[in-house]
């Protein structure tokens, strides 16, 4: 699918406000070679294509940090580099600020700044000022400290009242006010690197992170997608209670019981494999007695197709496996998508001698549960790594290696379990 084409599944929570740190420029061109305004060119490029895109799955609010307040000690050349793009960012928000209905508002400070570009933002501004559909917030020559402390004599100087003063007086003197969505959902920064470098302190309140290890220049919608399908399976508490409660399982019964579904002789005598499903759906899932019975049926019908490896019917079997599931422990996955996960799973973890079957695997595991607990990737990373060993010391019992490695399967499918029931009760 072509980058202006990408579209999100249907059910994404899309966040109102997405806030970037655009890093990592420098280091993308000296890797290659190149010049260092080279590398602000091609970062700059990239980001206002995610920025549309994001308008396209209905981000309101898009927020880039262009120029903190400590980036003046870079070279006279950078700086004045910087400045000629970011006037053509301006420019170029003023030509979709039509099509798209954006608003425009520079965050930071406007003394420091080259007269001709404050000049031109406050045109831009004033143009773009009744636009309500999106917000583009440029934060130049930008500080959290710095807007927190411009605030503060703000409040000062209009000699409010100290007992007047709350979040909602606070808030209406920073650099956000009267925006509809001043407090950022996903805040996301590039290069990899992991701190927040005082990148809207106030705003980032409850905003979910997430660090992006490509390089800006390396960003693309498909990226910015995959991100926010990230954000949209994160269980938001907010300090409040959860909604799960329908994990209760014991990660050591729940492990025995698969394990015996990998060795089929381990199931008791005179216990049919349905049966056998039942005890163990209804155990994980901690569903009841007559849905757990309908939900093994499908489990069962799928694990026969995929042993022919027809992988088609055990995906459409897998599917409505699911649709049970979900309605149970009320979570808002996808049944077609987690089941399709699952297939693609268990057929790579059956090519027995792959390593690179067992790490697609894993990364497949890692959405697979992230879809269907509500996680992130980053959460959901432990238990994908312990599943896949446990299938890989399966595989190596199942060619004969040994009673050992059976064993070993189980402990691993205990400490799987685990892992997941900490991420998710």
């Amino acid at each position: 699918m072509s980058e202006d084409k990408i579209t999100l599944p249907k059910g994404t929570i899309v966040p109102n406000h997405i806030a970037i740190i655009l890093d990592g420029n420098r280091r993308w061109a000296r890797a290659r070679g190149l010049p260092t305004l080279s590398g602000h060119k091609a970062g700059f490029e990239a980001g206002m294509k995610i920025a549309k895109a994001s308008r396209g799955w209905g981000v309101h609010t898009f927020t880039v940090w262009g120029f903190s307040t400590e980036n003046w000690d870079r070279s006279p050349d950078e700086i004045s580099y910087l400045f000629k793009l970011f006037r053509k960012m301006v420019s170029v928000v003023e030509k979709e600020a039509m099509e798209d209905d954006i608003r425009f508002i520079h965050l930071g400070r406007e003394d420091r700044l080259p007269s001709e570009l404050v000049d031109y933002i406050r045109e831009v501004e004033e143009k773009t000022k009744n636009n309500k559909s999106h917000v583009f917030n440029v934060a130049l020559d930008y500080g959290g400290h710095d807007e927190i402390l411009r605030a503060v004599r703000k409040i000062v100087d209009d000699k409010i009242p100290s007992k007047k003063i709350n979040e909602k007086l606070f808030t209406s003197y920073l650099d956000t006010k009267d925006q509809p969505y001043p407090y950022i959902d996903l805040f996301l920064r590039t290069s990899g690197e992991q701190r927040t470098s005082g990148f809207l302190p106030w705003q980032l309140n409850y905003a979910e992170y997430y660090w992006e290890l490509s390089n800006l220049p390396d960003m693309t919608p498909r990226k910015l997608a995959d991100i926010i399908l990230d954000y949209s399976r994160r269980r938001r508490r907010f300090g409040g209670n959860d909604k799960v409660e329908h994990l209760t399982f014991d990660p050591k019964i729940t492990a025995r019981l698969e394990l015996s579904w990998w060795r089929l002789s381990k199931i008791p005598e005179g216990v049919r494999l349905r049966d056998y499903a039942m005890k163990h759906l209804k155990e994980q899932y901690s569903l009841s007695k007559e849905l757990a019975k309908e939900a093994a049926k499908y489990f069962v019908e799928a694990i026969i197709e995929e042993r022919d490896e027809k992988w088609e019917k055990a995906e459409e079997k897998m599917k409505k496996f699911y649709k049970l599931i979900k309605g149970e422990i009320k979570l808002a996955f996808e049944p077609k998508i987690v089941a399709s996960m699952e297939v693609d799973f268990n057929r790579k973890m059956f090519k027995k001698d792959s390593m690179a079957s067992a790490s697609e695997a894993e990364d497949i595991a890692c959405k697979h549960l992230a879809e269907v607990y509500r996680i992130s990737f980053l959460q959901a990373t432990k238990a994908a790594h312990l599943r896949v060993l446990a299938g890989v010391e399966k595989n190596l019992a199942l060619a004969g290696m040994g009673e050992v490695h059976w064993e070993r399967a189980e402990d691993y499918l205990q400490k799987y379990y685990s892992a997941l029931k900490e991420r998710v009760a």
